[in-house]
């Protein structure tokens, strides 16, 4: 990236990494840092900005320096988007990304010399061509930091969460509308499945310029205890329905969303499990008050004993909550820190809250916000209400 082109705050956000890696090798005693992947990768993604093609490119951190080795190609679009330095390869180069990334470091010292830090995570046959030429290769899991945000990062989940709203906006729009017919829900003269269902919010979210991801999952009936059903599933009245949202934006960070209907009449386990649900989540939150320096797991058993009091057990159960009461939001869509762990909440982490309770026999109910840890508390990105009937005219 050139001098003169001014660093956006996500670019500033990958600047603090190349600190956060000046401690690290240093820390560890090594020279360098090399990550090879494609544009699929979150960590490259995280320390580059650079949104490139589908092979792989290298990144190379050394004596303070870092490095996106990108294809021809890409060269233009690597200077403008990574905020480093663009090697980009020539015409006649065949050689590949670890190659690349191994010139960078021959320039600076031999490579018989150099000790390497590299993710695990890499392509096999990279790690290979980097062992043959480097004697000492270290095979480590490097923190970049991605668990605390920066405002720029917070700002980019805001929206994209707001987007998230307007596409469950839409699909309780439509369960709101749809008529009730035998054992059926109709809308616009055909049965309401889920698929249908997912097509609205799919729409309503690329109307608001962000990805759905393949990630819009939505259960009906005994389809809700599939945590993660992106199926066809017909909707039927009285039973739950399940909508959960997490879409990404252009800038690569993700939203997350839970909310769940029933269109009709709800029965008294329903209701049982909607009020245990939505009072967890609340005792959850209330563990989160103290912000920054509270222990994840804390926030998870707060809900957990709050669904004991309603009767629903948590942990590897059939009907209950199967899963942890949330986890971290970034580049990835999953990504630490985990309530269900002893790790320490920093001041900057984007975590979900999503209580949730399931019967294969009966259906499902979880509702999730995201949320922001802050030095004395957290803020709620989520603006969305929480009510089992449907609603028309939401508006974020």
């Amino acid at each position: 990236m050139t001098d003169e082109q001014p660093r956006t705050g996500l670019q500033r956000t990958s600047e603090a990494a190349f600190e956060r890696l000046e401690a690290v090798t240093t820390a560890a005693d090594a020279d360098a840092f090399v990550h090879v992947g494609d544009r699929f990768d979150d960590d490259l993604w995280y320390l580059t900005r650079f949104a490139g093609p589908d092979r792989d490119y290298a990144f190379v951190f050394v004596d303070g320096r870092a490095f996106l080795c990108a294809p021809r190609l890409f060269a233009e679009q690597a200077d403008r988007e990574f905020p480093g330095e663009v090697v980009a390869a020539s015409d006649a180069t065949s050689s590949t990304a670890a190659d690349r990334a191994l010139d960078v470091l021959a320039e600076r010292r031999p490579p018989s010399e150099v000790r390497v830090l590299v993710p695990p995570s890499i392509p096999a046959s990279a790690a290979r061509t980097i062992e043959d030429a480097v004697d000492d290769v270290r095979f480590e899991d490097v923190d970049l930091g991605r668990a605390r945000k920066s405002v720029a990062e917070r700002e980019r989940h805001a929206v994209v969460q707001t987007a998230a709203q307007q596409g469950l906006a839409r699909a309780e729009a439509v369960l709101a509308s749809a008529t009730v017919e035998g054992d059926e829900l109709r809308w616009r003269g055909e049965a309401l499945t889920t698929e249908r269902l997912r097509r609205e919010v799919n729409a309503t979210l690329a109307s608001e310029g962000v990805r759905d991801a393949g990630n819009t999952v939505i259960g009906a009936g005994s389809s809700c205890a599939d945590l993660h059903f992106t199926g066809r599933d017909r909707i039927a009245p009285d039973e739950t329905v399940l909508l959960d949202l997490s879409p990404r934006g252009s800038q690569g960070y993700y939203a997350d969303l839970t909310r769940t209907f029933v269109v009709g009449d709800v029965d008294d386990w329903t209701s049982r499990a909607y009020e245990a649900v939505a009072t967890a989540q609340d005792a959850a939150l209330d563990a989160l008050r103290d912000g920054a320096g509270v222990r994840a797991s804390r926030v998870h058993e707060a809900a957990v004993e709050t669904l004991a009091s309603y009767g629903f057990e948590a942990g590897d159960v059939a009907v209950g909550m199967s899963h942890g009461t949330g986890h971290g939001v970034g580049v990835s869509l999953h990504e630490p820190p985990s309530l269900s762990s002893d790790r320490v909440l920093e001041d900057g982490a984007v975590v979900t809250v999503e209580p949730g309770v399931y019967d294969p026999e009966r259906g499902g109910v979880r509702l999730e916000d995201l949320v922001v840890v802050t030095a004395d508390g957290y803020e709620n990105l989520t603006a969305y209400p929480r009510e089992i009937h449907p609603v028309d005219g939401r508006t974020r």
